[in-house]
């Protein structure tokens, strides 16, 4: 029996054009070689002359384990076909990385930094509003991809991020606010266009082994959150292999000797998913022009889009960063630009730690030092992307989706021959430009951190460590930046808005202001929030008001308590005149009470529901509010 499989093999590997002997160097595969198809031969040759014979040393006799065996080469080939150039060219470029990791060098060696060209918006202004406009024109031709890889357990919650509340007061979760912004882009863009558009904005969702399942079922259970099935597409992100040592020795999986350890790769990989999906190429073929990148946790990021993809349009960036200030030396990267003797030029983001070393080394005295308006000249990257589609298909064509990698072994000891655990290539969606030409268009926007930035990343106790006066980024400050941005925009356009009082909630220590939210389809632009608010309109700081409806319009209102108004788009709703009852309050939780429900706790705050003016116009028409 053994001599006929042997022969069979053998045969295999002549019509292969693969020397009986290759696998001399790994005898136990040599041994089962009879169980893999010609595709798993194949594998396991490029595994050999990779110098990957150890992942065979404890393979069992034939046999035994032989439906495990043929799982590690599924494996094996899935690893292969999800990494441009497949295993080899991950292997070879981990050698490269893992050597100069070892050599300590530099990959910004050479290059100087300068403050790269961007626009620097003032949040109201006529300039804000004309990019508003022009954002809201250009959504119609726009793809949307949101990065949600993640799982929510580094904030204490154990669902996936983007079903988290971005707020409490109308319990609207993260993914339910993009969908609801994307929707009301689509639909204030036909508006201003006359309806001369394209009747839907694709949106993508880049999911992991972790999040893909749930992801599915979020939606699912919530119709979409409004949006046509069609419209929703997800990828999802392989892993990939992790490295043992230096010689980027596969790594086997501790818990099982017949398969490789994985672990992430980075956000980077959206990039390769969207070129390998095609829909790179079918929505270019649609005739669309951006595709805008954002990340899972960012109640305010809506607020800023419109006004950056304005920016986008109106200077031609091939690549639009959207930035906030960042004070000097702040842990936030800095989008620079660097520029080396021998021509070569990129516009990225140099992440903080390295950023200060590098200016020093040449020639900048101070480091990273704020300038006259008290902040970097360096603007602070919020990995927010906007790409103009036609450079990128041509990009990406170029290098099959591949970003520029990176490794970060933990070493053992200062000789940096062995890891403390292994390790993995890196990409991050960020790193885009760097295979970018110099002739590339690469700007930024920066906006205020009050209007565009407050990520839900921490959980209370790390929130709780961080210094006094730098952001908290926890589930606490997400939602409270909410509040606080739409009082300021309500004062922009006008009304009087109390000012906030100094809470402590998770040990954080927060402004509240008074809590208002609104759907995206009654307040996209700070234009539209303006026409809907007119006359002396003022909001007492215990205020609670929710806005779900298109057409309401505030007129004199005089809130003190909580006023909540939904209306359908057929109805046209004034709201006059004073409401004042006792409201809804903030109570103090503790993040340890196990009572409390998860997405609470981690706030440290739940809405005790006193009294409230509560109408709902479900009919078409138009009608007044007039307590």
């Amino acid at each position: 029996m053994a001599s006929t499989a042997l022969e069979s093999t053998t045969e295999s590997l002549s019509k292969l054009g693969i020397h009986p002997d290759f696998a001399a160097s790994a005898p136990n595969l040599q041994k089962n070689l009879h169980l893999l198809s010609a595709e798993q031969i194949e594998l396991a040759r490029m595994l050999l002359e990779m110098g990957q014979s150890h992942l065979f040393e404890h393979w069992a006799e034939p046999g035994v384990d032989d439906e495990e065996k043929k799982g590690f080469f599924e494996q094996v080939a899935r690893l292969n076909s999800s990494y441009p150039g497949g295993l080899t060219s991950y292997i070879k470029t981990a050698r490269e990385l893992l050597a100069d990791s070892k050599a300590g060098r530099n990959p910004f060696d050479g290059f100087t930094p300068s403050v790269p060209k961007g626009e620097v918006l003032t949040f109201g202004d006529n300039d804000f509003i004309n990019f508003e406009e022009a954002g809201v024109r250009e959504a119609q031709k726009a793809a949307f991809v949101l990065v949600a890889g993640g799982l929510g357990e580094r904030l204490g919650y154990n669902g996936i991020k983007v079903a988290l509340p971005a707020e409490t007061t109308t319990g609207t979760c993260f993914l339910q606010y993009y969908i609801e912004s994307i929707l009301a882009l689509q639909e204030d863009s036909c508006r201003l266009t006359q309806g001369d558009c394209q009747a839907q904005i694709p949106f993508v969702i880049m999911t992991s082994d972790d999040t893909h399942a749930r992801t599915i079922q979020l939606l699912e259970s919530n119709s979409y959150f409004g949006m046509e099935p069609t419209q929703v597409k997800l990828l999802k992100q392989e892993k990939v292999a992790c490295l043992s040592d230096n010689d980027a020795r596969l790594a086997v999986d501790p818990n099982n000797k017949y398969r490789i350890q994985t672990k992430p790769h980075g956000h980077g990989d959206v990039h390769s998913l969207l070129f390998s999906s095609g829909l790179l190429k079918a929505w270019h073929a649609a005739g669309l022009r951006w595709v805008l990148f954002f990340q899972d946790t960012n109640g305010l990021l809506f607020k800023a889009i419109p006004a950056a993809l304005g920016v986008s349009a109106t200077r031609q960036y091939h690549v639009n960063s959207l930035a906030v200030p960042r004070k000097a030396k702040e842990a936030i990267g800095g989008i620079t630009k660097l520029t080396h003797p021998d021509g070569r030029a990129m516009v990225i983001n140099v992440e903080y730690n390295q950023l200060d070393p590098l200016l020093r080394a040449t020639g900048h005295d101070g480091g990273d030092v704020n300038d006259e308006t008290g902040y970097s000249p360096f603007p602070g990257n919020i990995n927010q992307l906007i790409l103009e589609i036609d450079p990128y298909i041509g990009e990406l064509t170029k290098t099959r989706g591949s970003i520029k990698e990176f490794v970060n072994p933990k070493y053992k000891d200062a000789s940096k021959n062995s890891f403390k655990s292994s390790t993995r290539l890196e990409c991050m969606m960020q790193d885009y430009p760097k295979t970018l030409p110099a002739s590339a268009r690469v700007g930024f926007t920066v906006m205020d951190a009050w209007l565009a930035y407050a990520p839900v990343k921490n959980n209370p106790e790390d929130a709780a460590k961080v210094p006094k006066g730098n952001p908290y980024h926890s589930a606490t400050s997400g939602e409270i930046a909410i509040y606080r941005a739409n009082s300021l925009i309500l004062r922009e356009a006008g009304a009087q808005v109390s000012d906030p009082v100094l809470q402590v909630f998770n040990g954080q220590e927060v402004e509240v202001w008074p809590r208002i939210a609104w759907k995206p389809k009654w307040g996209l632009t700070f234009a539209e929030v303006k026409r809907k608010v007119s006359g002396n309109c003022a909001f007492s700081q215990r205020s609670t008001m929710a806005i779900k409806g298109r057409n309401i319009f505030l007129e004199d209102l005089s809130l003190d308590g909580a006023l909540l108004i939904e209306a359908i788009d057929d109805a046209e709703v004034k709201v006059r005149g004073s409401v004042q009852n006792k409201g809804w309050i903030l109570e103090n939780v503790d993040h340890k009470d196990a009572s409390v429900p998860e997405e609470l706790r981690i706030r440290g705050f739940k809405i005790n529901k006193i009294e409230q003016l509560e109408k709902n116009y479900s009919e078409p028409g138009k009608f007044c509010l007039n307590p």
